[in-house]
């Protein structure tokens, strides 16, 4: 079993007279009071899963007493909490003053239906797929990931994301049990994807979840109050941006580190993949009314599963890039 090089040693370590039998536990040179500091806040401040303290060799507990960690004051939180407010705010009145002067009268009973049934499967989606990442990432999964073959682990995700997926699409919904396996082998794999980001600070996460709720509540309203079919020719130029969105993001394979080139294409993957897929929020909304709509009148079967599958992906990439923008800031704060 592998051990941190910081605190294993074969060598021996002890005048005569004492046992070298084993591995030692201590290092060859001490560390500074500063250096134990600041790798026990890094441990602590990423939470270091079960994995780690199972598998690498304990931390003295003097080391672990010594750590200083520096927290906010009051004030500081309070204004943190003011300003996510304002934002969230802010987002959903200025979504509402430019996007929605055309309002329908109301929804019907089959729409309404139709739109709560759908939302409860992407909210019950994104519950477990957050409780699975979580126990994923306290298993070590993370770090089996990142050991393995990049392009294994890309194929692997991409076969069982999108095949799970298509069995939720194709599997009527009669067969309700296979859907049902289905969708959780979707949300797992989505699960298995995001386990790393618990690696970041969970400020961060925090902050991420909420600005995802606030854009996706706000733009979703819009596309339920909106009138009939008014966001629906968004399809087309919104495959043409996910298209340059998906190529802006393998550009880090072609182009060198460093470049501005680079820099345009990540910001185009980041704030542009942020504009797409708020206009899927629309875009899929608005679907779900019109789909809704035409179960009603017997033309295609009753699929609520199916509607939230596109919902939940735009949240999860949603939230992707605003945890990617809030990194990028806290990277340049320090």
């Amino acid at each position: 079993m592998f051990r941190l090089s910081l605190f294993a040693s074969t060598k021996p370590l002890f005048g005569p007279g004492v046992s070298r039998s084993g591995p030692h536990l201590f290092p060859l040179r001490p560390f500074s009071s500063a250096a134990r500091s600041r790798i026990t806040e890094t441990l602590i401040r990423n939470r270091a899963p079960n994995f780690v303290t199972k598998h690498f060799q304990p931390i003295s507990r003097g080391i672990v007493d010594s750590a200083v960690i520096s927290r906010p004051s009051q004030a500081e939180t309070w204004k943190r909490y003011a300003v996510t407010a304002a934002t969230v705010a802010g987002t959903i009145v200025g979504v509402e003053v430019f996007l929605n002067r055309d309002t329908r009268d109301g929804l019907t009973v089959a729409e309404r239906s139709y739109l709560h049934d759908s939302f409860k499967y992407t909210g019950g989606g994104l519950v477990l797929t957050a409780l699975a990442a979580r126990s994923m990432f306290r298993a070590g999964l993370p770090f089996r990931i990142m050991s393995a073959n990049p392009w294994l682990v890309l194929g692997v995700s991409l076969v069982g994301s999108i095949g799970s997926m298509m069995g939720v699409f194709y599997t009527s919904p009669e067969n309700s049990v296979q859907k049902h396996m289905f969708w959780l082998a979707f949300n797992a794999c989505q699960a298995a994807t995001l386990s790393p980001f618990f690696f970041l600070s969970p400020a961060i996460l925090s902050r991420a979840a909420l600005y995802t709720c606030g854009v996706v509540g706000s733009l979703s309203y819009i596309g339920a109050t909106a009138t009939n079919d008014k966001y629906l020719y968004m399809g087309g130029p919104l495959l043409a941006g996910i298209t340059v969105v998906a190529l802006t993001s393998l550009a880090p394979m072609a182009l060198p580190l460093g470049t501005r080139a680079l820099a345009i294409t990540e910001s185009i993957s980041l704030y542009g993949g942020l504009a797409v897929f708020g206009g899927f929020v629309l875009y899929d909304t608005q679907k779900i009314l019109h789909h809704a709509r035409l179960a009603e009148r017997g033309v295609i079967a009753r699929d609520p599963m199916k509607e939230a599958i596109g919902l939940e992906l735009d949240m999860l990439n949603i939230f992707v890039r605003i945890v990617q923008i809030l990194t990028m800031q806290n990277n340049r704060r320090k």
